[in-house]
């Protein structure tokens, strides 16, 4: 079912030609009911005329703009009206309108396993709006509640899809790749959106935490691994320099050390790139040997 437009034109010159139908049926009643007998016909054009007048006059409605009417006559679906203002439509037909502004919808707080098995607490605002009413009216019993119960299963899929947080480059992770996660919950989403008619604008994390009864440890847990992950980078600095400092003291040709003494040399450079303390140094007085 697609959305296609029903016929809708401007009230005004239909309520002027309605009015005056009614008028013809009151003088019709009117001539009827003064002359010496009662006159069968002009009885019959006055019923007839009452009869077309409420019939034009069912097909009134009006439309705030951003508003839809989907016009259903006797079961079937004749069309939508978005012309704003007082506008008539077909007669003797259902109206009933759908919004077709932008709307928020908050999902709850969701408690998922990421992709590690680890408990988290997450939860996403989601911005849309109905851009076809034909869909919405009649391809789902009610949209809005479809809606929110697709973006929920949504943010379940996506979150047991990626780790909360890694420290390993190249890795995605909720914390750390907001926006890419949100790109894929919002083609996700859109994708199950799209045969009721609702086009959805913008995904956002309104929350996303590690679960209460875990909290503690892994923020324990993420600080051992920021250690690590400090260190790592610290040693691996630390030994290109070392490397460094070796191959420009032998091109240079200011020093000839051996083996033995290149090793105590890489010891003590690295205890002093690598110590969390200041180091103190030591004055040799002595020759090279001593």
């Amino acid at each position: 079912m697609k959305e296609r437009a029903a016929l809708a034109i401007s009230g005004w010159g239909i309520l002027v030609l309605d009015i005056a139908i009614f008028a013809l049926a009151a003088r019709a009643f009117v001539t009827a009911f003064t002359g010496e007998t009662i006159s069968e016909w002009a009885i019959v054009a006055g019923v007839l005329l009452t009869f077309a007048g409420g019939i034009i006059a069912s097909g009134f409605t009006q439309l705030e703009p951003n508003i839809a009417r989907v016009i259903i006559f006797i079961g079937r679906y004749a069309g939508t009206v978005r012309r704003t203002g007082f506008v008539w439509t077909v007669p003797l037909t259902l109206k009933p309108s759908y919004s077709l502004r932008m709307r928020n919808f908050e999902s709850e707080t969701l408690k998922v396993n990421d992709a590690i098995g680890n408990p988290i607490e997450v939860a996403a605002v989601i911005v849309w709006r109905v851009v076809d009413t034909a869909q919405a009216a009649f391809d789902v019993d009610d949209y809005e509640a479809f809606v929110k119960i697709q973006t929920e299963t949504a943010i379940r899929h996506m979150a047991s899809q990626y780790p909360y947080d890694v420290y390993t480059e190249g890795q995605v992770s909720l914390r750390a790749n907001a926006d890419e996660v949100m790109k894929v919950l919002l083609e996700d989403l859109q994708q199950h959106m799209t045969p009721i008619g609702v086009e959805v604008l913008n995904v956002q994390l309104r929350r996303l935490a590690y679960a209460p009864e875990i909290a503690a440890d892994m923020l324990r847990r993420q600080q051992a691994e920021a250690v690590v992950a400090a260190r790592f980078r610290i040693v691996e600095g630390a030994v290109g320099m070392v490397e460094q400092a070796l191959d420009q003291l032998s091109e240079k040709g200011i020093v000839s050390l051996d083996e033995e003494r290149k090793a105590a040399m890489v010891s003590n450079l690295l205890v002093v790139l690598c110590g969390e303390q200041a180091a103190s140094p030591v004055i040799n007085a002595g020759t090279l040997s001593n």
